[in-house]
């Protein structure tokens, strides 16, 4: 085989038939090939050769380039594992709630689908709002009429009403997981253009700014949820998903269960928030989570949200605090006491220097070195 030569398969959908996009450098036995296979043609859109999608064209295009040029399938067959999650998926609430009239709902394939690949809650909820935004827009068409053409205008509405650069990537990672996973066309549009993402520095708060924070809040219980947050760097879905056996108290450790992208790990324990966490076992007395509503359901976001705001009143706190604040402070403040980046990646859970290196940026340690040319 002349390892030069190589042929990439693609998923095409050309009026409303699936077909198989054959992309190639120019090459006269290529082409000599494909011109042999039956129902073969040109598409000026794509810029590729074209067969329709059926298993014995499929099976043909591999015995016509066997030995002869190396078959690429990355682009053809997109089979992604099934994330492997232990939180309890929800959407039953998106089938019974009540909508006004003539809103087009999500398609209930993509409820299914999304409970098959099983995504998590938040981004479960994050690809049907979006989704139906743009189903919306689009209220009078079909869905699987709908072009690149008309998704681009879309789009490009969102950045006129000035949605951020991540809403816009949300928006097309939702209208791109119907179209190429539940409808099966992994790349028909591969062409659509994606906002640069934006580089935004994490918001921190100040050690004295944590500990005021912890001191105006009375309640053990949610003393406890706060101080967890900030000293162990976890994310708010994560702290839900804690269960009693995943503080072990002899190693000092916070057991994180299926964190972000479905990755395990360790963080610190706090041996202050381990003294406040065994008053509030004793008097709280969890049976199925670390952290429960009295009905001994799972807490919710939305009350951490609550504590972490009236704690900051109480403070007197004014700027904007969110849950995530006391994670990217967490970071910040190992960073500046000399903690190695590798460690806090780790503690973290990221996957990228990369990402933990953002908080090279905001952490002062460096900048207390520098003298101020004014001053001097």
């Amino acid at each position: 085989m002349n390892r030069s030569r190589s042929i990439t398969l693609k998923n095409l959908l050309i009026d409303e038939k699936r077909c198989i996009g054959i992309q190639h450098h120019p090459d006269k036995v290529i082409e000599a090939l494909i011109s042999g296979l039956p129902n073969q043609q040109w598409s000026e859109e794509f810029g590729m050769s074209y067969v329709p999608n059926v298993n014995e064209n499929l099976t043909l295009v591999f015995k016509k380039f066997k030995g002869v040029a190396w078959v690429n399938c990355n682009h053809f067959f997109v089979n992604r594992p099934i994330k492997e999650s232990k939180e309890v998926l929800d959407v039953e609430w998106f089938r019974k709630r009540t909508v006004t009239e003539g809103f087009r709902v999500c398609p209930e394939e993509y409820l299914s689908k999304l409970e098959l690949k099983r995504y998590s809650n938040n981004t479960v909820r994050t690809y049907v709002s979006c989704f139906e935004v743009f189903i919306n827009h689009y209220r009078a068409l079909e869905l699987m009429s709908i072009n690149e053409i008309e998704i681009r205008e879309f789009l490009q509405k969102c950045i006129r009403e000035g949605k951020s650069n991540s809403y816009v990537n949300q928006m097309v990672n939702a209208i791109k997981f119907y179209y190429e996973v539940v409808k099966g066309m992994p790349n028909r549009f591969y062409t659509i253009e994606r906002p640069r993402k934006e580089m935004t520095l994490p918001k921190v708060l100040s050690k004295e700014e944590i500990v005021s924070i912890l001191n105006c809040t009375t309640n053990i219980k949610h003393k406890c949820i706060l101080a967890l947050l900030y000293s162990g760097g976890l994310r708010r879905a994560e702290l839900l998903q804690l269960k009693s056996p995943d503080i072990d108290s002899k190693r000092m450790l916070i057991r994180v269960n299926r964190g972000k992208g479905n990755k395990d790990r360790y963080t610190l324990l706090s041996k202050t928030v381990l003294e406040d966490l065994r008053k509030y076992y004793l008097e709280w007395k969890p049976r199925n989570w670390l952290f429960e509503s009295p009905g001994g359901q799972q807490y919710s976001a939305s009350s951490i949200r609550s504590i972490l705001q009236k704690a900051c009143k109480r403070a007197k706190i004014k700027k904007q605090v969110t849950p995530h604040m006391l994670r990217h402070s967490f970071a910040t403040h190992l960073l500046e006491n000399g903690t190695d980046l590798r460690y806090i990646q780790t503690l973290l859970g990221h996957s990228s220097s990369k990402t933990t290196e953002i908080y090279t940026h905001v952490a002062t340690t460096v900048f207390h070195t520098i003298k101020n040319p004014l001053d001097t």
